[in-house]
C-alpha cells in the first residue's frame, strides 16, 4: 500500500453474495462492489485497491467470522450497530449513494452508521486542522478514530488511552 491511499470507513455485507462499500472519513461515498461467493481474499483485495480502512462496519450486532477476519487483516476498528439495521432503514440510507444492488446498499448503510458514530469528533477535528494538506488531514482524522485525542493526532503523539 502506498501512503497516497486514503483512509476509509468500509461497510461489509458478508453472505453468499458479499459486498463492500467504502466512504471517506468525511462521509462521502467512494466505491461499492459485490460478488457472488466473494470471500475473504476478494474483500481484502477490493478494499486494498481503494484505501486503508480505519473502520470496518457491519449492519448486524453480531458480526460473522468473515467480518472479524477482514477487520483483523487491517487492524481496523470494528463498528457494530446498537441493533441490527432494519431493511427499510438500510434502503433509506442507501438512497443517497444511488446504489441498486441490495448487498451494496447493506454495506453502505453499515458504513454510514459507523461514520455517524464518529461524525461529531471528526467535525470538531476538521475545524482544528483546517488548511493542512489533504494527506496529513486524512492521517490525523484516522488517528482520531483510533482513540487519539485531536491534540495527540495533530502533534503525532501516542494515544493516551486503553
Amino acid at each position: 500500500m502506498t501512503s497516497s491511499l486514503r483512509h476509509l470507513i468500509v461497510g461489509i455485507d458478508a453472505g453468499k453474495t458479499a459486498a463492500v462499500a467504502c466512504i471517506a472519513l468525511d462521509g462521502k461515498f467512494i466505491h461499492a462492489a459485490h460478488k457472488t461467493f466473494g470471500g475473504y481474499d476478494w474483500m481484502v483485495s477490493e478494499i486494498r485497491e481503494i484505501g486503508i480502512p480505519s473502520v470496518i462496519a457491519t449492519d448486524k450486532i453480531r458480526p460473522n467470522a468473515l467480518v472479524r477476519r477482514v477487520n483483523a487483516a487491517f487492524n481496523s476498528r470494528l463498528s457494530l450497530p446498537d441493533r441490527d439495521l432494519q431493511l427499510q432503514e438500510k434502503r433509506q440510507i442507501a438512497k443517497a449513494a444511488n446504489l441498486k444492488n441490495r448487498h451494496e446498499q447493506d454495506a453502505y448503510a453499515a458504513a454510514i452508521k459507523a461514520y455517524y458514530r464518529y461524525a461529531n469528533k471528526l467535525n470538531q477535528a476538521n475545524r482544528s486542522i483546517a488548511g493542512m494538506g489533504s494527506e496529513l488531514h486524512d492521517t490525523i482524522m484516522a488517528k482520531i478514530i483510533t482513540k487519539h485525542s485531536i491534540s495527540e493526532a495533530i502533534h503525532n503523539k501516542p494515544a493516551n488511552r486503553r
